[in-house]
């Protein structure tokens, strides 16, 4: 029942490249290659390239207080928190969705209508006056809004908004020519429709229901853009080749520097946005971002020993985690 797309590549070469389901149930419309699909959280690795290219052109470091930056001292958030921690999910700051204690994001939406939503700084009330879970750097929990502030000392400092800075300086930049945030209440072509199965009777499907209420309408420094699988693709390596970071900015991106927890035998520690597999011996056997949301899946996945990539992009809740492992589990049997 996987709909989406599934796209491997090593260097400059296609592996494989297939579409499977439906870019829209209602429509009966299949998914193609040049389906645009949401990416939920995997949205985050653009909003920590832009903050590197800026931290690159010195108009800010990774050690900046992000509160003192943004002149946001009337918050519960801690002055000493940096991007940083922002980025690899040590700051401790409270989220708007405390997802690993169970809570779902969409239930934000219940009560403050989810059209509301549409710029950066919207997201604001909904976690600037929550208290810290930790100490700045004490710990790693994984946090939603911590981009969100990333997002606004991008807008600081580029002078500009979050999503015109992407679209320019990374989509245009590494030829991402299908990419870009598309509103749900505008219509756009070849853009996938969320949805998830609604279940009874011991799991039977008893119908569909879309997402358009389960997340504000547009991308944040957080979730939502849009991209194909070959632009997801065509993203990483302009990271790899220099063409959207500087070098030594782009090692920072692919290095793993804060651990989080052991996973299924392996080490699992954030990065600058990514995360990482690292063995016993500090070798990163990938690095990887994920997204979900009410329907919505993705996973972004490099092998660095074979220089593989996998991008795996679905219309569904549950679409991307079973194909995921398996097909690891095939990558890493042929790169051995």
């Amino acid at each position: 029942m996987f709909s989406g797309v599934v796209q491997i590549t090593q260097g400059d070469k296609e592996l494989f490249a297939s579409s499977y389901g439906w870019a829209s149930r209602s429509w009966g419309v299949p998914a193609t290659l040049r389906t645009r699909f949401d990416t939920a959280s995997l949205t985050k690795l653009f909003t920590s390239v832009a903050a590197l290219q800026l931290v690159a052109q010195g108009h800010f470091t990774l050690q900046t207080q992000v509160i003192p930056y943004l002149g946001l001292e009337d918050t519960s958030i801690r002055e000493e928190v940096t991007l940083f921690q922002l980025l690899s999910h040590s700051s401790g700051i409270g989220d708007d969705a405390e997802e690993e204690e169970g809570e779902e994001y969409a239930d934000l939406w219940k009560n403050r209508p989810n059209y509301t939503v549409r710029e950066t700084v919207d997201f604001l009330p909904q976690f600037a006056g929550k208290p810290s879970n930790f100490a700045p750097g004490e710990s790693c929990r994984y946090c939603n809004c911590g981009f969100v502030l990333a997002g606004l000392m991008i807008e600081k400092a580029a002078g500009i908004p979050y999503r015109e800075y992407v679209t320019k300086h990374i989509f245009e930049c590494a030829g991402m020519s299908a990419s870009g945030f598309f509103s749900m209440d505008t219509c756009t072509s070849d853009v996938a429709e969320g949805c998830d199965p609604v279940r009874r009777n011991q799991g039977q499907i008893v119908g569909w229901k879309k997402n358009i209420y389960s997340f504000p309408p547009i991308g944040s420094p957080d979730s939502g853009a849009y991209v194909t699988a070959a632009d997801l693709d065509r993203f990483l390596r302009s990271i790899r080749d220099g063409t959207l970071l500087p070098m030594d900015a782009a090692k920072l991106f692919f290095t793993p520097h804060v651990p989080y927890k052991q996973q299924d035998g392996w080490n699992r520690v954030y990065g600058l946005g990514l995360w990482f597999y690292v063995e016993a011996d500090g070798t990163v056997l990938c690095c990887q971002k994920e997204g979900f949301n009410a329907g919505v899946s993705t996973v972004m996945r490099y092998f660095p020993a074979s220089d593989i990539n996998l991008v795996i992009l679905s219309n569904m809740a549950d679409g991307a985690w079973e194909p995921v492992w398996e097909i690891h589990k095939e990558i890493v049997a042929w790169s051995s």
